[in-house]
């Protein structure tokens, strides 16, 4: 797929996109999503065939950011994020690849929290970076025309680098899962889908609805439904939807040694990303992840 920002199943519904219903229970590859920050993008520029860093500003139309040395690293970023380009440019493994992973930290540390969830591991982490690897591209001559899929290999970690791909397994048997997506596709025949417009509207208020922790119950559906002059059954099949994805953690199980929590709670990883023939969608508990992550950066 494009080089796109990877959607909530139950937001791609609001448009009438019907077929994430068949993206739940068809044949899968999942990966868990990792909490890191910044994005790092590494591999081999297409465009000179030389090794690159970077953050997604790789990916830019026009304020292109490529890193093929330490001085592109100085030209073109500043701060902590120039830091620690400089150590990935130093540690990642050259490659002919394209990939990109989220960054954790800097080897020395058991514990690590570069962004709303902290990380304790078994041990200190003795490699020098650490790197939460999750998709790869392809590029024939540009980065800016790059296709994106989730990274299905497991990469070697050394010494300069620990990759961290928890190993997670979905369950092949989701008969509850397809009897509720198909009352949902029956549901849809009821739908008067709204415009491109209204959705775009209409997801700005679900997302700050879930920020501020206000729960999207049948008064709130009707509410936004009203101010956006649309059909309340989209918001009720939405919210079935959004259902239907947490229903989906209960076919999934992860193994690894990372102990994960938001202020001292111990919580999962920050969720997992499914992809088929049918696209790729995340799964994420948003009220309790989105609404910690935009709480806790109010007061950072």
């Amino acid at each position: 797929m494009k080089n796109t920002h990877i959607e909530h199943p139950e937001d791609s519904i609001l448009n009438g996109e019907l077929s994430v219903l068949n993206w739940f229970t068809a044949d899968s590859n999942i990966s868990t999503k990792i909490d890191g920050a910044p994005a790092i993008v590494w591999g081999r520029n297409p465009a000179t065939d030389r090794f690159f860093v970077g953050t997604k500003s790789v990916f830019n139309k026009v304020k292109i950011k490529i890193n093929e040395s330490h001085e592109d690293i100085d030209k073109n970023h500043q701060g902590n994020v120039a830091t620690i380009l400089h150590s990935c440019f130093d540690n990642l493994t050259r490659t002919h690849r394209i990939f990109q992973g989220d960054f954790i930290g800097f080897g020395g540390n058991d514990g690590y929290c570069p962004n709303t969830i902290a990380y304790e591991f078994p041990g200190i982490v003795d490699n020098n970076i650490i790197i939460a690897p999750h998709t790869e591209y392809i590029a024939e001559n540009d980065l800016r025309d790059a296709i994106s899929f989730p990274l299905e290999d497991i990469l070697e970690s050394d010494n300069n680098v620990l990759h961290i791909q928890p190993k997670v397994i979905l369950d092949d048997n989701r008969d509850d899962i397809k009897d509720r997506c198909d009352f949902a596709k029956q549901m849809s025949t009821l739908c008067d889908f709204p415009d491109n417009k209204q959705v775009a509207r209409i997801k700005k208020q679900l997302n700050a609805c879930i920020r501020n922790g206000i729960e999207i119950d049948d008064l709130t559906q009707e509410a936004i439904a009203s101010d956006n002059n649309c059909d309340v059954s989209v918001l009720r099949l939405w919210k079935l939807v959004q259902t239907i994805k947490y229903d989906m953690f209960n076919h999934i199980e992860r193994y690894d040694e990372i102990e994960c929590y938001i202020n001292d709670e111990e919580c999962d990883h920050e969720g997992y990303v499914l992809h088929n023939e049918y696209g790729t969608y995340k799964i994420i508990d948003r009220e309790f992840f989105s609404c910690a992550n935009f709480n806790l950066s109010k007061m950072r």
